[in-house]
């Protein structure tokens, strides 16, 4: 038994210094990966929006599956951006279906809102009778494989390569087949991207989109190609900026109130509990830097919520030593030896330790 302690106490000792490393802010690296506190939006600052979905062309029994698809294009295009831990979720208000986007850190409001509410409806269309009448070829984004940033070899401009699934593949090649040296024309949501003239039957499925775009520009249409259109029409109705000064303001007074609840706390188990109090603080550090180490292993994306509900687990772990303690107290009042006395604080604590972290 006494090799067994010695052993599980060096495991411990090694678990919480592994916790400790990770948990360093200078540090804060494992397995050569940077780990970062992830912080939400009330704590680094950031935008929150609200879009109304129109559901009244949408079946009953499909607006379910439209919100939850439309959610999905929207997370694939804020993901395209390049920011950390945004929050997209469907809401309700009143009888208004939404989806809230948060997006933490970001800066360029416009053009995150730009890019969310693109509808993205990639159509081809060829002339009809009239030099100015386009008829639909059938040909749209829902044949898209994939769409990448490229550049012409002659001019070096930025343009977006197409490249279409079989079925997309089959009917591109029929469509140029038929159309050689007439103009085929790519529109976005019924703007013309292009009109180029086709010079032969291209069978390989892949096309170009050329026009007058800069980089940025180039990359946002394809972030919107990729991400697939919107199930359903979104409009913006809500848009509230939280600045960084109010995170930074915020996260420090929590960590204040934190530290000082964690000295009451320690002050009050040591004079309560003597040496028995001590190591109780002992354990609760470590228990600190597990739970810190685990937030940024998973990662949790930390919050001001999320603060408080780390403070309380803490002040629930405290909770378990005082039950266990009391008992103690209570079975060598009783002139047990320590051994059964802790044993018998622990077997007796159990239940309530248990009932209260399930909780």
């Amino acid at each position: 038994m006494r090799r067994g302690f010695w052993i599980g106490l060096l495991l411990i000792l090694i678990v919480v210094g592994l916790s400790g490393y990770i948990s360093y802010p200078a540090t804060g690296r494992f397995l050569g990966r940077d780990l970062p506190v992830r912080q939400g939006l009330d704590l680094q600052g950031g935008v929150r929006l609200a879009y109304e979905l129109d559901l009244s062309n949408t079946a009953d029994g499909e607006k379910a599956a439209a919100i939850e698809s439309t959610r999905q294009v929207i997370e694939r295009r804020v993901n395209s951006t390049g920011v950390s831990e945004p929050l997209i979720q469907p809401a309700k208000v009143g009888s208004t279906n939404t989806v809230v986007v948060e997006l933490p850190g970001i800066k360029d409001v416009g053009q995150a809102t730009d890019l969310i509410g693109k509808t993205a409806q990639l159509e081809f269309k060829e002339q009809g009778g009239a030099q100015d009448q386009w008829l639909p070829t059938g040909l749209n984004g829902k044949q898209l494989k994939r769409a990448t940033v490229s550049f012409d070899q002659t001019t070096n401009a930025p343009q977006v390569s197409l490249q279409f699934n079989d079925d997309g593949k089959r009917l591109f090649g029929e469509i140029t087949g038929r159309n050689v040296g007439k103009q085929v024309a790519i529109f976005l949501d019924d703007q013309v991207l292009s009109a180029p003239t086709v010079q032969q039957a291209i069978d390989s499925g892949d096309a170009v989109i050329t026009g007058q775009f800069s980089v940025a520009e180039v990359k946002q249409l394809v972030s919107l190609l990729n991400a697939g259109a919107l199930d359903v029409p979104i409009k913006l109705i809500e848009q509230h900026t939280v600045g960084a000064t109010l995170g930074t303001d915020s996260v420090k007074k929590s960590l204040v109130a934190g530290l000082i609840g964690l000295a009451l706390v320690a002050l009050f188990m040591v004079f309560n509990y003597r040496l028995a109090g001590l190591v109780a603080v002992l354990t609760l550090a470590g228990y600190t830097l597990i739970t810190l180490a685990l937030f940024k292993l998973i990662p949790v994306t930390l919050t001001l919520a999320g603060i408080a509900g780390f403070i309380l687990s803490i002040g629930m772990a405290v909770d378990a030593n005082i039950l266990i303690f009391e008992r103690l107290r209570e079975e060598i009042r009783e002139e047990k030896a320590l051994k059964v006395a802790l044993e018998e604080a622990f077997r007796r604590a159990w239940p309530s330790v248990r009932d209260s972290n399930a909780s």
